[in-house]
């Protein structure tokens, strides 16, 4: 029945959803999970002409927050879930690309939503997913490449607070901009905390509850606090 559907639905929209609600899917699920997604297509409707620029379907889930949406410039299929906060304003914007998912509860904060210097902004690649609870922030630059896949509670830091100064409070010495970029295909695992000026090479694996404070190799598996290469998924060229 969920086949049967998705295929209908296929012909009726020109989307292909036949490999999404396969035989599995009974036809109440399948049903449900379409009136959701046209929900959420028809606020889409409503905030898109907002941003910087929108292509193909654009989902908005219920309590979505969405602020300085002109800097923000996504590609086709976006879906923002349920209850996530994207902030706009920074210096380069935030670039999304096809097929990419926000998940419920993620923030993407480049600037302090109270003033104060604006961010650099974010740029994330096609077929890539931010997990729910995730915390991105890209108050420095973050680029995140295609087919990057992030579990829930992943967090990015792109900066460092200043502290050298012990006759000074350390919440008035300021910050320290950097980056951080994640190579294509690479899987971040839930609670994984990547910091500023870390470049995760493409192919690895960063497990659960990882710290990560310098560069991954291409397809390494790092773990642990800080974390270390356990082992290679492919081995490293010489």
């Amino acid at each position: 029945m969920g086949s049967f559907l998705g295929n209908t639905i296929s012909k009726l929209t020109g989307k292909d959803f036949r490999n999404r609600f396969g035989s599995d899917w009974d036809g109440v699920s399948t049903l449900g999970a379409l009136a959701r997604m046209a929900w959420w297509m028809l606020r889409g409707f409503f905030v898109r002409w907002r941003f910087g620029k929108t292509k193909g379907l654009f989902l908005i889930g219920k309590g979505v927050t969405i602020r300085q949406a002109s800097y923000i410039r996504v590609g086709r299929n976006f879906i923002a879930q349920d209850h996530c906060e994207i902030n706009g304003l920074s210096q380069k914007g935030l670039e999304f690309g096809d097929k990419v998912t926000i998940g419920s509860y993620a923030i993407i904060r480049p600037t302090n939503l109270y003033g104060g210097e604006a961010g650099v902004g974010l740029k994330v690649g096609d077929n890539s997913s931010i997990g729910p609870y995730c915390y991105i922030g890209c108050s420095g630059y973050i680029e995140i490449g295609n087919n990057v896949m992030m579990s829930p509670r992943v967090s990015i830091y792109s900066e460092n607070h200043n502290f050298s100064n012990t006759d000074q409070p350390m919440i008035e010495q300021g910050v320290t901009r950097s980056f951080v970029k994640i190579e294509d295909d690479c899987w971040l695992a839930a609670n994984s905390l990547i910091l500023a000026g870390v470049t995760v090479g493409r192919g690895a694996v960063v497990a659960a509850g990882s710290v990560v404070t310098k560069d991954v190799p291409p397809y390494a598996i790092v773990a642990g606090n800080p974390a270390k290469v356990v082992k290679f998924r492919k081995e490293p060229q010489p």
